[in-house]
């Protein structure tokens, strides 16, 4: 397709035509851009179903019916993905696995060899690492009481977890690919 001059007469007219379209989507759409979206997904149908009607007033109500359609089906979309997401939820609150498990409740399934790798590491991460991971204290209180800033501890704290899963994973091998979680270390000696 080249020029506007090449384009079919009827895609002429609705072009010319363009910013009332946009305003009859923005008045059925909160998003701006999803009425941009829709009207340039009703520009590609009017293409794909080219109009032969010899009037332009006939092309112009064919393409609101189009636009009209767009819109029902996007809300028909956004209902069935809203319905979905909601079976979803109550499929997690039937069986439970909604909920995320307090660090107290992970702590006995947490690899036990953790704590005896954690005195191996630089002592500036094993702190660290003790005070924010296995004791849940606060990074900014963390951050604070060491006087650096919180972008500061992230580094540090990156950089210890780091340390500790080349230390797990050098010391417990298969056990790290599955998180450590029901550690079977002690039980293999």
């Amino acid at each position: 397709m080249g020029t506007v001059s090449e384009r079919p007469d009827f895609l002429s007219d609705l072009f010319s035509r363009e910013s009332e379209f946009r305003s009859f989507l923005r008045r059925r759409v909160a998003d701006d851009a999803l009425a941009e979206d829709l009207l340039q997904q009703s520009f590609m149908r009017a293409v794909q179903h080219e109009h032969h009607g010899e009037h332009p007033e006939q092309v112009v109500a064919w393409f609101y019916r189009i636009l009209r359609n767009a819109t029902v089906d996007y809300y028909r979309a956004r209902a069935a993905d809203d319905r979905k997401m909601e079976a979803f939820i109550q499929e997690l609150a039937i069986t439970g696995t909604d909920k995320t498990p307090a660090f107290d409740e992970l702590r006995p399934t947490v690899c036990a060899c953790l704590q005896r790798l954690l005195p191996n590491l630089k002592p500036a991460y094993a702190d660290l690492l003790n005070r924010i991971d296995m004791e849940g204290e606060s990074p900014v209180s963390v951050a604070k009481h060491l006087g650096i800033t919180p972008n500061n501890l992230t580094v540090r704290l990156h950089r210890a977890r780091q340390a500790l899963r080349k230390s797990l994973e050098a010391s417990c091998g298969i056990c790290t690919k599955h998180g450590c979680l029901h550690c079977t270390c002690d039980e293999a000696s």
